[in-house]
C-alpha cells in the first residue's frame, strides 16, 4: 500500500515539489551537524561520540534566549555561541588529554560527556518535552511551486543553513585560516614547526564544528521538540552521514546529508516503518562499493 502511495508521490509533481522540499531542509540540518563532526575528525582524529549533546544544548540555548528576547535570530546567535563556548570548555579541559588515544578511552570520555549535559538540562529545564514553536514573525503562507507547497519556515531554514554551508566552504578553502586547519590536518608537526600555535587551532575547530551542531539545534527548535537525550538521534544519523560522505570530507557530508534528508521525505510515504533500516542500507552500500565515502580519499 505505501509503495503505491510512493509512486504516486513520484509522478505527481506536487507531491515531489513537497517532499524535495522537506527532504532538503532535513538534510542541510543534518549537514550543520556532521560537517562539525566530520571537520573535528578531520583535523582532530577525534571521533567525538558527544557531538549530539552540543546539537540538544544549542537547541536549549536557543528556547532559553527566545523567552527573554522574543528574536529568533538571537535565540540562534545565543544557541551557536552557547555550543561553540561550551564545547571549547570541554575541549580545553577534557578531550585535549585524549587526542591519539585509543577509540575506547575517547568514547568512555565522550560518553560522560552525554551524561553530564544530559543531567544538567533535566536539572535546569526539566525533564519535559519542550517546544519553540514557530515564531510569529514566519506565521506566513506557503509557497507553492508547481503545486506543491513549500512551508514558509521551511524555506527560510533551508535558506539560513545554505548561507552556512556556503560560508563554511569559503571559511576553509578560500581563506587562511582553513589553509592553516588544511595543512594541520594532514601534517600538525610541520605547522607547528612554522611558529602556528596548533593548540590554539585545535580548540577553534573544536568551538566550530561543535557551534555548527548548536546552530543546527537552534534552528530546528521550533519544528522539533526538544529533551534531554535529543542529542542520541541525530548524532547516529551524523555518523550515518560521515560514514557514506568519507571522514573528513565537508563536500562528502553535503551530499550524503542531502541523500539522507531525501530518503527520509519520500520514505515517510513509501516505506515509513523501514525508513531508519533504509539509511543504513544506503551506508552498507557505500561501504561496500566505496569503503572511503562519496567524497573520501582511497587509501
Amino acid at each position: 500500500m505505501e509503495l503505491t502511495e510512493l509512486t504516486e508521490c513520484v509522478t505527481s509533481l506536487s507531491c515531489v515539489v513537497t517532499q524535495v522540499a522537506a527532504g532538503l531542509t532535513i538534510g542541510m540540518l543534518l549537514f550543520l551537524v556532521a560537517s562539525g563532526l566530520t571537520l573535528i575528525f578531520g583535523v582532530l582524529g577525534l571521533v567525538n561520540f558527544a557531538h549530539g549533546s552540543f546539537y540538544m544544548m544549542g537547541a536549549y540555548f536557543a528556547l532559553a534566549a527566545y523567552g527573554v528576547t522574543n528574536s529568533f535570530a538571537m535565540a540562534v546567535l545565543a544557541g551557536t555561541l552557547g555550543a561553540a563556548l561550551l564545547g571549547l570548555l570541554f575541549e580545553r579541559f577534557l578531550l585535549s588529554r585524549i587526542y591519539g588515544q585509543d577509540v575506547l578511552m575517547q568514547l568512555l570520555v565522550c560518553y560522560g560527556i552525554i551524561l553530564i549535559l544530559d543531567d544538567v538540562v533535566k536539572i535546569v529545564w526539566g525533564a519535559d518535552f519542550r517546544s519553540m514553536g514557530v515564531p510569529d514573525a514566519f506565521r506566513q503562507p506557503p509557497f507553492l511551486i508547481g503545486g506543491g507547497i513549500i512551508p514558509y519556515f521551511y524555506a527560510i531554514l533551508f535558506g539560513i543553513t545554505a548561507l552556512i554551508a556556503a560560508g563554511l566552504a569559503y571559511g576553509m578553502g578560500r581563506t587562511r585560516f582553513g589553509r592553516t586547519v588544511r595543512a594541520a590536518a594532514i601534517n600538525p608537526g610541520m605547522v607547528g614547526a612554522l611558529g602556528i600555535n596548533t593548540t590554539i587551532i585545535y580548540a577553534a575547530v573544536f568551538a566550530i564544528g561543535a557551534g555548527l551542531a548548536g546552530a543546527a539545534g537552534a534552528l530546528s527548535a521550533p519544528i522539533r521538540s526538544v529533551v534531554a537525550g535529543a542529542g542520541v538521534s541525530i548524532l547516529i544519523e551524523s555518523f550515518i552521514v560521515t560514514v557514506i560522505g568519507g571522514m573528513g570530507s565537508i563536500g562528502g557530508a553535503l551530499a550524503a546529508s542531502i541523500i539522507l534528508g531525501l530518503t527520509r521525505s519520500f520514505g515517510s510515504i513509501g516505506f515509513p516503518l523501514f525508513v531508519e533500516g533504509a539509511m543504513f542500507v544506503i551506508m552498507a552500500l557505500v561501504l561496500i562499493l566505496r569503503p572511503s565515502g562519496l567524497g573520501g580519499r582511497r587509501g
